[in-house]
């Protein structure tokens, strides 16, 4: 069990605010007993406050003595693969053993965001060969070395849908899946798992689930600590901006946007600590997951560190 924080914003509340927050909540992670803690890249979005993992990794890794930190992920869409090998590099060298490379390909949220970046489009054969080019720097065979040289590669993930699981099997790597995935067809997972190149590093498939968790005393105030990334998320459908999150709505939904909202509480799984046991029971069955990263996030920075600490209370190791 592993915790994956975004640095959502709060009305109310600076950025900064929302970064602070996000490496007290690694050390309490640390604390309960988590595997690891994993930051996030958005770009000039109102309602998150990382945009360079790289940087929130080495607060957080210093910050704390053994928990495993990375990203989750970084876009390789917008960096060069030697800088992401190099990065990484520092921070393995800085906290031996407890760094983790979480890599993906989306794009910017907005086309604004992806002209700033200067990627308007990254198609799956790119991303292939950057990847590729990542592990090479990584392994010491690039057409030139990663610095600093004589340290030991962190792993890398990669964070999927049905394009990037191909391209995870056929370089070896491990997978973290999550969103309308896990509700629907898992035949790509199976797919993933057939066409896997078993490698030293990896001699395995292996699949991470992740998605929003939430417990409460009850399974409706479980209900009312999901919501708010739903509100915001339903906003965005309909502003084209993903704002800060809020104790209610910042105006009565549209027929429109109450689907939206459904659709992201069905993604997501809470309840009383029984009820949210039972569900990852049958989702870990379901998709064979050998770990679950949660993602969530609410308004209530309080009820969010007890419902972290209810669900480090389930995980069995």
């Amino acid at each position: 069990m592993s915790l994956l924080d975004r640095s959502r914003t709060r009305v109310g509340e600076t950025p900064a605010e929302s970064l602070r927050a996000t490496v007290d909540r690694a050390r309490r992670a640390e604390e309960l007993g988590f595997r690891r803690f994993w930051v996030a890249e958005h770009h000039a979005v109102p309602g998150i406050a990382s945009g360079s993992p790289p940087v929130l990794v080495a607060e957080i890794a210093a910050r704390t003595s053994r928990i495993r930190v990375g990203s989750g992920g970084v876009m390789l869409s917008n960096h060069r693969p030697l800088v992401v090998a190099e990065q990484a590099r520092m921070l393995a060298a800085l906290h031996p053993g407890r760094i983790d490379l979480g890599v993906g390909r989306s794009l910017g949220f907005t086309a604004p965001v992806r002209e700033a970046l200067g990627v308007s489009s990254y198609g799956q054969d790119r991303f292939a060969r950057d990847l590729a080019d990542l592990q090479s720097f990584l392994g010491d065979s690039g057409p030139v070395t990663a610095m600093p040289r004589d340290v030991p590669a962190p792993p890398i993930f990669v964070l999927a849908t049905g394009a990037g699981l191909a391209v995870a099997a056929e370089r070896g790597l491990p997978v973290v899946v999550g969103g309308p995935v896990l509700a629907g067809d898992l035949a790509p997972l199976g797919d993933y798992r057939r066409r896997f190149r078993p490698n030293a590093a990896c001699p395995e498939p292996r699949v991470i689930i992740s998605l929003d968790i939430a417990i409460a005393s009850t399974t409706a105030r479980a209900r009312e600590l999901v919501l708010p990334e739903a509100y915001a998320m339903a906003e965005s459908r309909a502003t084209g901006v993903f704002g800060p999150l809020r104790p209610e709505p910042p105006e009565r939904l549209t027929a429109k946007q109450e689907l939206v909202v459904e659709q992201q509480l069905s993604q997501s799984v809470y309840g009383t600590a029984a009820e949210v046991a039972d569900q990852l029971g049958e989702l870990v069955a379901r998709t064979g997951a050998a770990e679950v990263l949660a993602s969530t996030s609410t308004y209530d920075r309080a009820a969010l560190a007890e419902a972290d600490a209810a669900l480090a209370a389930l995980d069995p190791a």
